[in-house]
């Protein structure tokens, strides 16, 4: 740690030097500085190097107020922390594409997840089928063994023991936990509030739900996101029959208006029916089957991903952003 101190003293010493540090101040404040060096840090130049320029910018742009609450807020959930090596996902910035991975077969999961391209836009659920076949914890391993960063939906569809299982997801390292709104009402409201107290998301899946606004105006804890679902029994009767598909959702923007939730959208789902659920405000679009049978899962995705914009920092120069001339 010898370069580092020397580093943060020699860049304190000099801020009093430069004015940057009014000199009447020094023997007021107090500047804590928190320092990391890697184990295989070998070069004292470069450890030297980096701690006196971050110290000496650290000092100015605390002095000049930056950031400020709302540069914190907008970089919160952009940022990785250098010792902890891996991103905390938050759904902050829809449209998303949701695979939903609703196979029995762990290998074929892995293949698939391999396959699909790395997005931001792109997210990951643990289907159901795949949850009651290996157990949450091994579907979220698997697929953070590939996807270290993803954001995970455990879909457990859960009717009781709420709690239980939203811990039981949490501590596998889910993000999100999928509970059903024709639960009881206090099934779905213990569920709500043991994702708020472990730090996931509620998402609370409407299918066989008649009334959706109805049943969210009875619950005093609302879900962070509500799923607009047809069934694949549902499908499969319509297809049976001969009958068109229905592409309608119900009221999207309503409900998020309303509720102030986010809005999936799920249910036999192709790029041409997403046209029109992004069109009517969808935050997620939710794809199994085009997806995961598909001889192509990465250009399937890819297909919907093409109607999203691009990732949110694809087009964004960091340094230029931060940087002001002449301060």
């Amino acid at each position: 740690f010898g370069p580092a101190q020397t580093a943060v003293a020699k860049a304190v010493a000099d801020a009093v030097e430069e004015g940057i540090i009014p000199i009447d101040k020094c023997e007021d404040w107090v500047i804590i500085a928190s320092v990391f060096v890697h184990p295989k840090a070998k070069d004292y130049r470069k450890i030297y190097q980096y701690n006196y320029g971050a110290t000496k910018l650290a000092i100015r742009r605390a002095l000049q107020g930056y950031p400020n609450a709302l540069k914190v807020l907008k970089e919160k959930d952009r940022a990785i922390h250098p010792v902890m090596g891996f991103k905390i996902s938050k759904l902050w910035n829809p449209p998303y594409l949701q695979v939903a991975l609703d196979i029995d077969s762990l290998e074929q999961v892995e293949k698939i997840v391999k396959e699909l391209p790395v997005r931001e836009r792109l997210i990951y659920e643990a289907g159901t089928p795949l949850i009651k076949a290996y157990g949450v914890y091994n579907v979220i391993d698997k697929i953070r063994e590939h996807r270290r960063d993803a954001f995970i939906i455990a879909d457990l569809k859960t009717m009781d023991v709420g709690r239980m299982e939203v811990k039981e997801a949490a501590d596998a390292t889910a993000n999100a936990v999928c509970i059903l709104g024709v639960a009881s009402k206090a099934t779905i409201e213990r569920a709500i509030q043991e994702a708020k107290k472990q730090g996931i998301y509620a998402v609370l899946d409407m299918m066989e739900v008649k009334d959706v606004k109805a049943r969210l105006e009875t619950l005093s804890v609302k879900p962070d996101i509500v799923v607009l679902h047809r069934s694949v029994d549902v499908e499969r009767e319509i297809a049976e029959r001969g009958l068109k598909p229905e592409t309608e959702w119900g009221d999207i923007r309503g409900v998020k208006e309303e509720f102030k939730c986010k809005v999936a959208v799920a249910g036999g789902i192709t790029p041409e029916t997403a046209v029109k659920a992004l069109e009517g405000g969808a935050d997620i679009i939710v794809v199994g089957r085009y997806i995961v049978r598909s001889r192509d899962p990465r250009r399937a995705a890819e297909q919907f991903l093409d109607q999203m914009p691009p990732d949110a920092d694809t087009m964004r120069l960091i340094l230029d952003e931060d940087e002001v001339i002449g301060e």
